[in-house]
């Protein structure tokens, strides 16, 4: 299962181990099954595989397929509820008639309801596939290949240890919080190499967590634990709970050893600087229920420790260091609030646009040069979230969306007035000198994909889902061929779960222009597949867009009309294909996936993308929100204006992308654009996909590594 997520991850496949031999039938059979997935094995791997016995070199063509057809959503079939589709759809009305008439004429029709109406849903044979699988392919031609079919590369890697090491480093020294699957995965692989090389610096606080969770159960000493929420956060861990805090945890039952481990952490943080006693407030009633677990009143050898519970229960009384800021705030004292915060310099970083507002011409110049002292010292992380924030304070937005970690976003009015341009300029100046000093330098020429340019910084792993071909929020990506096709599969748990697949269109100006849904199967020649109202064994549905029709902004969206949420269900996915206009085949082929997300927000309704077109042809762009929504219910037709105005805030935001870290290294590293053609020589390559033919030596950032290029 490891190398199975290794691959997925990383496009790399571990080498295989076992006895040499004659593989060379199996790398011809490997070749075959990954072409017909929209994958292609270099020819280091095809001749690795060739080189061990039948045995082996099976196994290993075994786990590489199984993993890529998972990654593209080909591991469940994904059959459609009109059989013909997209070619024989009916008409909305015409086939509402057709379901009454035929359950008229059969005597089973549901109950008239005189006050409310008609239920169509409780119509005979609505919502539930009425043919199998493998009579939907026998209903399709065969899909012929095309030049313009998606074709990924896999690469051959080192032995399984040493990939897993590889990975786990790069995860656990991420200068950016992970997402969900992520942390899970750096978990497995903190376990897998436990007694192997460790991290230098684990910089992010909920990868502590999880690496200290491990070290916990394992009994070995714990690492960087530096504030007294660190410790929560592992409490939190180790107790199968939220390490982002977002949501309470339910702490389990800790062992003796745990305990003494515990409290001794938090005696040690809270001696060696008693002024953290201050970050207990913030979740003081997870403290609470933690010390009822840890019963610090048996442990008189660590009283620091019991200070952080007499701070939750209210009888020690600790100020904090943002209240302290924020009272001079309120006092209109900013300059002494910037010194105050300078203390701690990434809060003040993100406090920079309310002082600078409230600041009066001559704080002003106060809380630059405090927020420019900080430059050093803050993450590199938080320097680049503020250097985009400053690019988008020259005038007041139409609509200020706010997202949170759990990807729920809501929008209100910008009433915050714009910082002067010589400000704005100021500053970015700074913020561009601080970042460009601590990017990595290159020895190597720097050779660029211009596909990745317009890729979103990834800034933070919780924006973004996991899945193939995924790219950041506000990410760019070209969209090729003559038909999009949207797919959306899930399969319930427990209880009876109905999905609807809906695309939304907007006008230029941003207004719903249309919507094609189950209560709508055709616009303008965009096509709805059928709407299937239970999925037990799984249910997949499909809209087809033709990119010649008229319209600006096209919005796919997934509606939970009943049943288990995003975060419930067994699994679910959203994604999209392209297709020459006309070109058969079954509804879902793996070659014509260009990106598949997985769907485990905790909102209502799913918003993965948008896709508008431009004087380059169509763009694909990442918007990763989930609006909240009704519990049930929730229909294309009731969101539409909310819809439309989370898709302007995020179309109006300018994201810091790769094009800016790229021009930063112009200043003192040669920049070439990738053509396709070989360089002479070992560079750096950074870009969407791996290239085949670098040269010996170079280094390669593809998309699973680009958070490495976010300094420290």
């Amino acid at each position: 299962m490891l190398e199975n997520r290794i691959i997925q991850k990383t496009l790399r496949v571990p080498a295989g181990v076992g006895a040499a031999g004659d593989g060379a039938p199996v790398a011809r059979q490997l070749d075959a099954a990954l072409l017909d997935v929209g994958f292609s094995a270099s020819r280091a791997l095809l001749e690795h595989v060739g080189t061990l016995a039948p045995g082996p070199a099976m196994d290993l063509a075994a786990t590489v397929v199984s993993a890529v057809r998972e990654l593209v959503g080909d591991h469940v079939r994904h059959n459609a509820y009109f059989i013909g589709f997209p070619h024989d759809v009916p008409d909305t009305v015409e086939f509402w008639a057709e379901r009454l008439r035929a359950a008229v004429l059969a005597g089973s029709g549901p109950e008239v309801d005189l006050a409310g109406g008609l239920n169509l849903l409780e119509l005979p044979g609505y919502g539930a596939y009425q043919h199998t699988y493998a009579e939907l392919l026998a209903a399709h031609d065969e899909l012929v290949g095309s030049a313009g079919d998606r074709v990924t590369v896999l690469h051959l890697g080192d032995p399984a240890e040493v990939e897993a090491s590889r990975l786990y480093l790069a995860l656990a020294g991420s200068t950016t919080p992970l997402g969900e699957a992520d942390l899970a995965l750096l978990g497995e692989l903190a376990v897998a190499c436990a007694d192997g090389m460790q991290p230098d610096e684990i910089p992010v606080r909920e990868n502590r967590a999880v690496l200290n969770g491990i070290r916990l159960v394992l009994g070995r000493p714990l690492v960087a634990v530096d504030t007294v929420t660190d410790v929560l956060r592992l409490a939190c861990q180790v107790s199968a709970g939220d390490v982002s805090l977002r949501t309470a945890t339910r702490f389990r039952a800790f062992r003796r050893p745990e305990r003494r481990v515990l409290l001794a952490a938090l005696n040690e943080v809270v001696g060696a600087g008693p002024a953290k006693l201050g970050d207990v407030g913030r979740y003081a009633e997870r403290w609470k229920r933690l010390g009822e677990r840890l019963h610090p009143h048996e442990h008189g050898q660590w009283p620091h420790a019991a200070k952080v519970f007499a701070v939750a229960r209210g009888e020690l009384r600790v100020r904090t260091l943002a209240g302290r800021a924020e009272a001079a705030i309120g006092a209109g004292e900013i300059g002494a609030a910037a010194s105050i915060l300078s203390a701690a310099p990434g809060l003040l970083l993100r406090s920079a646009d309310t002082l600078l507002r409230r600041a009066t011409g001559a704080e002003r110049a106060t809380v630059v040069d405090a927020v420019t002292d900080a430059l050093g010292t803050a993450s590199g992380r938080v320097l680049c979230s503020l250097r985009e924030h400053v690019g988008n304070r020259r005038t007041p937005v139409p609509a200020r969306m706010y997202a949170s970690r759990s990807r729920n976003s809501w929008v209100g009015p910008d009433r915050r007035p714009p910082l002067p341009a010589e400000l704005i300029a100021e500053l970015s100046a700074r913020l561009d000198a601080g970042i460009g000093a601590r990017l990595p330098r290159w020895e190597r020429p720097l050779l660029v994909d211009p596909a990745v340019l317009e890729v979103a910084l990834p800034l933070s792993g919780k924006a973004a889902e996991d899945g193939f071909a995924v790219l950041p929020r506000g990410s760019r990506a070209a969209v090729t061929g003559e038909l999009l096709r949207f797919f959306t599969y899930w399969r319930q748990t427990s209880r009876r779960t109905d999905y609807d697949l809906s695309v939304l269109l907007l006008d230029e100006d941003f207004q719903p222009a249309g919507q094609v849904s189950w209560t709508n199967y055709r616009l303008d020649g965009v096509v709805h597949s059928g709407d299937l109202t239970d999925a037990a064994e799984g249910a997949t549905e499909f809209i087809d867009v033709p990119l010649g029709m008229r319209g600006s902004y096209v919005v796919p969206q997934v509606n939970i009309y009943s049943g288990e949420s995003f975060d419930e269900v067994a699994e679910s996915m959203f994604g999209y294909q392209t297709r020459a206009a006309g070109r058969r085949g079954a509804p879902f082929d793996p070659r014509t996936v260009r990106a598949r997300s997985s769907m485990r927000g905790s909102g209502r309704v799913a918003l993965p993308m948008v896709f508008v077109p431009g004087p380059a042809g169509w763009q694909a762009v990442w918007l990763h929100l989930y609006l909240s929504g009704r519990p049930s219910f929730n229909r294309v037709e009731a969101n539409g204006f909310t819809t439309a105005d989370r898709v302007r805030a995020l179309m109006e935001r300018r994201y810091l992308t790769v094009a800016y870290l790229v021009d930063l290294w112009r200043a003192d590293t040669e920049v070439t654009s990738w053509d396709g053609r070989p360089p002479d020589g070992p560079v750096t390559f950074i870009g969407i996909d791996r290239p085949e033919n670098l040269p010996e030596g170079s280094e390669i950032y593809t998309l699973e590594r680009l958070h490495e290029l976010i300094p420290a």
